[in-house]
């Protein structure tokens, strides 16, 4: 069973149903009840079905039993109907013989029984019928206000129902009597020429890198010493601070080390657009074009409005495995929020689930993560996902004697040693500069330090 409401792809799911059985050779046949067959086959060729030569039993209203004016005079119409309804199911399936049937609606036969006992009865038998002659039956359903369809699960071996939102369209597997499946809510899409595409919730534990971690260099040795030679291959960096203080120059920095040494990076930017991010690159000294020419540098700006969660994950893990990717950018953990539009979703759940599977696969994984405040207390995320880090890196503004300055250091660093100072950090135009460390000063984290001996 495919249930939901009117518009949410339920027919669509049938148009690939069918298609699959049709490219495996077997008989198909398509039972309608509610859209004509010329405008099913009409609607089905605009997603890329080719349905001309698929027998279509119609059993959809005409306009001719709107002006027909003679009555039952004898029988119930539900009772003249059903009985046509029946005969015409059985004359259609002895007659193709299908190992598919699609049965569109389902629910729309309620209307065709005299009460709820006998729509029961009636859908259980049909059922049954199909089954015993070999066929698989896939059913759509439609509750409406009055009447809800979950009674209709009993019929089923899987039930499936998908919702449509202001967000978008989701798909959640209900039941699949005998077989695993994946739980949760997962984006759906539908694309003119393709039809439905699925985008499932990725699973970490599905796939693991048994390498042991090797310690990449930044190409910048001071950076390189903040970080204690760099960071490791197949580690979860996160890279903190407030707005425009360099997190995503020094993300890149990371992500250029990696081009240069001829190894593919993908970066997906969720608060800039491609060509802003190019240009100020070059302003401070990255030019990133060769790489990108070259192959081993992908950018991407993604829209967080246009794209849920689950799309994106699937966007980056067809990019990490059909280019062999080893560095993925994430920059803007506040865009990736705005991409959170299945019900129940939550940020760390969503970012734990594809940073540790792009861990698992051996890709270095590098998070920017906005600070709200630009002083004050320290917190090292407000998106509450350091958990997930291997290595933490913060940048952070600071008064001295009047003058804005930056400070960065290194909070964590699983697999080695790193340098506990604090160090000044700015950007140039030739790129990112880690100065000596503030070892005058007290209370730097507190973004308001003093000298030593001042009060």
């Amino acid at each position: 069973m495919v249930r939901g409401r009117s518009g949410t792809g339920k027919t669509i799911i049938g148009y690939h149903f069918l298609a699959e059985g049709i490219n495996n050779g077997e008989n198909v046949l398509y039972i309608t009840f509610e859209e004509p067959a010329v405008e099913l086959i009409e609607n089905a060729k605009t997603l890329g079905f080719d349905f001309s030569e698929v027998p279509i039993l119609d059993l959809s209203p005409t306009g001719g039993e709107f002006t027909d004016e003679e009555s039952y005079s004898v029988l119930m119409p539900s009772e003249v109907e059903g009985e046509s309804t029946r005969s015409a199911i059985t004359e259609a399936v002895e007659e193709h013989r299908p190992k598919r049937v699609v049965i569109d609606p389902l629910s729309q036969l309620r209307h065709l029984s005299p009460d709820e006992y006998q729509f029961n009865q009636t859908a259980a038998s049909l059922m049954r019928y199909l089954k015993d002659k070999g066929a698989t039956a896939l059913f759509t359903s439609q509750p409406d206000a009055e009447q809800a369809d979950k009674d209709l699960q009993y019929l089923c071996n899987g039930s499936i129902t998908i919702s449509r939102t202001d967000e978008g369209r989701f798909l959640k597997i209900e039941k699949l009597r005998g077989s695993d499946f994946r739980s949760g809510t997962h984006a759906l899409r539908i694309d003119d020429g393709r039809g439905i595409r699925v985008f499932p919730k990725l699973r970490p534990e599905n796939r693991h890198h048994g390498t042991a971690f090797e310690t990449m260099s930044t190409d910048v040795e001071s950076l390189d010493a903040l970080l204690g030679g760099g960071i490791e291959r197949g580690s979860i960096t996160l890279i903190s601070g407030p707005s425009g203080v360099g997190k995503s120059t020094t993300a890149t920095t990371l992500a250029k080390a990696f081009a240069a040494r001829n190894e593919r990076t993908a970066l997906y930017l969720f608060e800039e657009s491609e060509e802003s991010f190019k240009h100020r690159s070059a302003a401070v000294g990255y030019p990133l074009s060769e790489y990108i020419e070259s192959g081993h540098m992908a950018i991407e700006a993604i829209e967080p409005l246009t794209l849920s969660t689950d799309e994106f994950a699937d966007q980056v893990r067809t990019e990490v495995q059909e280019n062999d990717t080893k560095f993925v950018l994430i920059d803007g953990t506040a865009g990736y929020e705005l991409s959170l539009h299945a019900e129940g979703s939550d940020l760390r759940k969503e970012l734990h689930a594809l940073a540790r599977y792009l861990r698992n696969l051996g890709v270095t994984v590098v998070i920017t993560d906005e600070i709200q405040s630009v002083t004050g207390g320290f917190r090292a995320s407000d998106s509450h996902v350091s958990y997930l880090a291997d290595n933490i890196m913060f940048i952070r503004y600071i008064e001295v004697r009047g003058d804005i300055q930056k400070a960065a250091g290194v909070l964590k660093k699983r697999f080695g040693s790193f340098e506990s100072t604090l160090r000044s950090f700015r950007i140039d135009n030739d790129g990112v500069h880690i100065g000596e460390p503030y070892t005058d000063l007290r209370g730097v984290l507190t973004g308001t330090p003093t000298w030593d001996g001042e009060t």
